[in-house]
């Protein structure tokens, strides 16, 4: 494994990844790597939550012969700029400046390149490929096939009955229903018009949340025409399992979709019922294998059926 230090200009900022290419000659099939939502850093760590997603699937497809790029989102680890004052959008100009950088690369194979996004980096994935048309093959891991705003309100009434008896009852006693506030929090940000804002007590990116509320995926998901893979946990709680389907139905190009059983969004199993409070605990262990087999798998499976294996024809 060779790791070469980058970086790359979107808008007026200036990016940071990390170019892992196998051993061999190139140039490689490369996978771009393109982290989920919060300010989390080319591994897809945040500071007090490091989940090690882009790292773990970047060791592993440099064992099946693939190069991968990952970066730095805006204001995290060597990127500049302010996380909190980046948008949806801005996030999917990003995105598409880390393909470009990805595919001047002498390593890297331009006409193999294949995007993969885990979480909301499934939604600028699916947004990039949608606009350019011009990569490979297009991996969804944890993917939302749902607009925004009905995404956060699903997401919302499958919490709420997860929370544990104590928070349930305090609720109940204070007569706040979880969904009903969350609906009343994204009224009040869709009224502001600034990068940040306090709702409820938490200050938030609030550009990005009515950016991602008004997104809808469904018109990109139906440009696509290169083979995408889709893969998301049966436990997952913040993105719905049965959207496999309907990017099953939206794709125009072949789809290979897998609903990994007792997965959570974060790609840890979780035995017992499914929550969010066992995340800490989660991350003591590593993606389940399972996912990270059907990514390296079908991967593979592309970059033979093109007849390219670390580079050569």
């Amino acid at each position: 494994m060779i790791e070469t230090n980058l970086t790359f200009e979107s808008g007026s900022h200036t990016l940071a990844g990390t170019l892992t290419t196998p051993a061999g000659t190139g140039p490689f099939p490369t996978v771009l790597l393109i982290p989920g939502s919060g300010p989390v850093d080319r591994d897809s760590d945040h500071k007090r939550m490091p989940l090690g997603v882009t790292r773990e699937l970047a060791e592993a497809l440099d064992r099946a012969g693939v190069a991968t790029f990952r970066y730095d989102k805006r204001g995290v680890g060597q990127s500049t700029g302010r996380w909190r004052a980046a948008g949806f959008l801005d996030n999917i100009d990003d995105a598409r400046a880390a393909l470009d950088t990805a595919r001047a690369r002498p390593e890297v194979d331009a006409d193999q390149v294949i995007l993969l996004g885990h979480s909301e980096g499934a939604l600028l994935a699916t947004a990039v490929a949608g606009a350019t048309g011009t990569v490979a093959g297009v991996v969804l891991v944890s993917p939302s096939a749902k607009p925004g705003d009905e995404a956060l309100a699903w997401q919302a009434e499958q919490i709420g009955p997860t929370l544990p008896k104590p928070v349930q009852l305090v609720l109940r006693l204070l007569r706040t229903d979880l969904a009903t506030r969350s609906a009343k929090n994204r009224a009040k940000i869709r009224q502001t018009t600034a990068d940040e804002a306090w709702v409820d007590g938490t200050k938030l990116n609030a550009r990005w949340t009515r950016e991602f509320m008004a997104y809808d995926p469904g018109p990109d998901l139906a440009k696509i025409t290169v083979p995408v893979l889709a893969v998301t946990g049966t436990k997952d709680l913040q993105v719905d399992v049965a959207d496999l389907e309907r990017v099953a139905d939206l794709v125009p190009g072949p789809v290979e979709t897998h609903a990994v059983a007792d997965v959570n969004h974060i790609l840890r199993s979780q035995p017992g019922p499914a929550s969010l409070s066992t995340y800490k605990k989660d991350i003591r262990r590593p993606v389940d294998p399972r996912v990270v087999e059907h990514v390296t798998d079908w991967v593979s499976r592309q970059v033979r059926a093109a007849g390219r294996v670390g580079g050569a024809e």
